[in-house]
C-alpha cells in the first residue's frame, strides 16, 4: 500500500475505507471487519456518521493489531469549540473503544474554529492523536489557521472527483504543506459517472473499471482518498489499484470532465450554515 508522509511525519495509507451512509449497527461493525479483511489499513468514521461504536467493534473484530491501523474520526459542527472538542472527543474515544485516534478533523467550518484548534494541538501533545486537519475546509481558510496557532493542519479532506476536481485548491494546499484527502471521489454515481464514455475507455484500455480508474487518478496525484462500499468483491476491486498507470493522455482526457463546482452543495451558502448549526446530533 502506498502511504503519504504528513507535514509532522505520521504516514498514512493513501487509500483509506470511508464508512459514510453505513448507519446500520450489524452493517457497519460487518463491513469494517471485511474491509481490514480485505488488506484495508485506513478507516474513516465520524461523529456525525453516527457509527463510531460499530467501526470500533469492526476493528476490534479484525485479527490485526491496532498500530497496524490508521484511524480517523472528525468533530461534529456542535462541538466546535474548546470544550466541545474536549468533552466529545472522549466520548468518541469511548465509543471506538480506543485509546487514541491516527488522525482528528474538524468536519465543517463552522462554529468555533479557533478554540477547536487549541484543543485539538493538546490533544496532539497528549499522544491522544497522532495527526490533525480540518474537512471542507477552503484553501483561505486552512492558512488562515496555520498562520495564527502553532500547528498547521495536516490534511484537508474535502470533495474531490473528476466532475470536481479542486486543481486550484490542490495546488494552494500543496503549498502550504498540507495533505489533500478526498471524499466522494466517484461522486455517489451522478453524472452517469459509472458510465461516462470517457472513464469508461480508459477503463478499457488498462482492463480495470472506472471506479478503479478514478482511485488511480487520485493516488497518482498524491491525495488521500476514502472508498466505500459494503461488499467485500467491490472492497477487492477498489484495493487492486497498484499494478498499472495512467498515460498523460488518460489524464488529459479525465481533465476535460470537470465542472469546477461541487457535485452536491456549496459551504459558502448561508442557507447551509444555518442547516449545519441547526443539526444538534447530541454527540
Amino acid at each position: 500500500m502506498k502511504t503519504i508522509r504528513l507535514s509532522n511525519g505520521v504516514e498514512v495509507p493513501a487509500l483509506g475505507f470511508g464508512t459514510f451512509q453505513i448507519t446500520d449497527p450489524q452493517e457497519a461493525e460487518t463491513a469494517v471487519a471485511n474491509a481490514i479483511d480485505a488488506g484495508y489499513r485506513h478507516i474513516d468514521t465520524a461523529q456525525s456518521y453516527m457509527n463510531e461504536e460499530a467501526v470500533g467493534r469492526g476493528i476490534a473484530d479484525a485479527p490485526v493489531r491496532r498500530d497496524e491501523l490508521f484511524v480517523t474520526t472528525k468533530i461534529w459542527v456542535e462541538n466546535v469549540s474548546y470544550e466541545g472538542v474536549k468533552t466529545s472527543f472522549e466520548r468518541s474515544l469511548s465509543r471506538l473503544k480506543m485509546d487514541y485516534v491516527d488522525l482528528l478533523l474538524i468536519h465543517q467550518p463552522y462554529n468555533d474554529v479557533f478554540g477547536a484548534w487549541r484543543a485539538m494541538e493538546e490533544l496532539q501533545t497528549q499522544g491522544k492523536v497522532r495527526a490533525i486537519g480540518v474537512s471542507n475546509f477552503d484553501a483561505a481558510q486552512v492558512v488562515d489557521l496555520a498562520e495564527f496557532n502553532k500547528t498547521a493542519p495536516q490534511v484537508d479532506q474535502i470533495e474531490i472527483n473528476p466532475f470536481q476536481q479542486q486543481v486550484k485548491t490542490l495546488q494552494a494546499l500543496r503549498d502550504a504543506n498540507v495533505a489533500p484527502e478526498a471524499w466522494a471521489p466517484f461522486a455517489e454515481g451522478k453524472h452517469g459517472l459509472f458510465t461516462n464514455p470517457t472513464l469508461a475507455k480508459i477503463a478499457e484500455k488498462h482492463h480495470k473499471s472506472i471506479a478503479q480508474v478514478i482511485l488511480r487518478w487520485l493516488i497518482e496525484q498524491d491525495i488521500i482518498v476514502l472508498a466505500k462500499s459494503v461488499k467485500p468483491e467491490r472492497m477487492a476491486q477498489n484495493l487492486d489499484i497498484f499494478d498499472f498507470e495512467l498515460t498523460a493522455d488518460d489524464q488529459a482526457a479525465i481533465k476535460t470532465l470537470d465542472q469546477e463546482e461541487s457535485q452536491f452543495f456549496s459551504h459558502t451558502d448561508p442557507e447551509m450554515v444555518h442547516w449545519m448549526a441547526s443539526r444538534k446530533l447530541n454527540v
